[in-house]
């Protein structure tokens, strides 16, 4: 088996499989969260104060409904793309399509948030409050995704364990 640059000892499929395994983990957190954001997002049409909002907000709300059914439906894509290419031999690729479509769920995810955040101030306490909010909701948004930046760029690699004698396998290249 090979000993990869995190210390462990396991051949490229058991990454794969490992590697998907944690992609699959995180999306539930995030389409849980997303799930309750849209469920937060339709019941809100139906409410007797929806018919109250003035057209600049109804604009608001359905932009922020269609950016959850984007975030859910880019959250959705990887198990789609495994089913489609399951037991062909082809999980490395199905975890690099899958991280990239994960990613991008985060980063509508964190839209959206910042979005009904706004959204709810604007309808609440007023239009000037709404863009202070989403100024503000943005702004730690882009700080909490430049300090994971900063904290993945400036991580040392972890000392992996020392091989047993004999043992002169080279490490893999590449990230985990």
């Amino acid at each position: 088996m090979e000993e990869l640059q995190r210390g462990r000892y396991e051949t490229p499929e058991m990454r794969a499989d490992r590697n998907f395994n944690d992609i699959l983990q995180e999306l539930r957190v995030v389409l849980t969260g997303t799930q309750l954001t849209s469920g937060f997002l339709l019941a809100v049409a139906f409410q007797s104060g929806f018919g109250r909002l003035t057209s600049v907000q109804v604009v608001h709300y359905l932009v922020l409904v269609a950016l959850a059914g984007t975030a859910t439906l880019l959250g959705m894509t990887p198990v789609l793309v495994h089913r489609l290419h399951f037991a062909k031999r082809m999980k490395p690729d199905v975890v690099r399509v899958g991280n990239h479509f994960l990613v991008a769920a985060l980063v509508a995810v964190s839209m959206l948030v910042a979005g009904v955040t706004g959204f709810i101030f604007e309808v609440v306490v007023s239009a000037t409050a709404g863009i202070w909010a989403l100024s503000l909701s943005t702004a730690a948004v882009l700080a909490l995704w430049l300090l994971a930046w900063r904290l993945r760029a400036h991580a040392e690699p972890l000392s992996g364990p020392s091989r047993p004698a004999g043992d002169d396998t080279a490490r893999s290249p590449g990230p985990e």
